[in-house]
């Protein structure tokens, strides 16, 4: 265990992960902490490529189902129609959901995610939400129960 482990007022400081870099200046904390911003806003549309993936392969399931569904009522002419126009179907040109989310997966999400990395890494020593970290310590009360700056160790 270190000495801040140690100290009960240690929980008071955000832990050294968190912390501000010696020389490092507001603007390229708010900087950095917007590249952040917009990795997640991809992170989140990223996991809405997913749903949409999954919910079209879903349909399409389904689809099959229906087409099942109405050959089983006597209905082979539109059950057919439904089989040879929509099942399987591509949903862009030439391709499945699945070729969608790989194509942004390593044209887009896996390109912005080693820039944001790079930006943290030169100019923060790597370190994580530092920009929120700073936002923590302004808003939270010091020294109030359950607005410690982190978890106990």
């Amino acid at each position: 265990m270190t000495a801040e482990t140690n100290d009960p007022h240690s929980r008071e400081t955000p832990a050294p992960e968190h912390r501000r870099p010696d020389g490092v200046d507001d603007d390229t904390v708010a900087a950095t902490g917007k590249l952040s911003e917009a990795l997640e806003y991809v992170e989140r549309a990223r996991g809405h490529l997913y749903s949409f993936h999954q919910l079209m392969g879903h349909a399409d399931l389904l689809l099959g189902e229906a087409a099942d569904a109405l050959a089983d009522a006597g209905h082979d002419a539109l059950a057919r129609r439904l089989e040879t126009d929509m099942i399987g179907r591509n949903i862009a040109q030439g391709r499945w959901t699945f070729q969608l989310v790989e194509e942004f997966d390593d044209g887009y999400w896996a390109v912005l995610r080693d820039h944001e990395r790079t930006v943290r890494d030169e100019l923060l020593g790597g370190r994580r939400h530092v920009f929120e970290a700073e936002m923590k310590e302004q808003r939270r009360t010091h020294g109030r129960s359950g607005h410690e700056a982190r978890p106990a160790e």
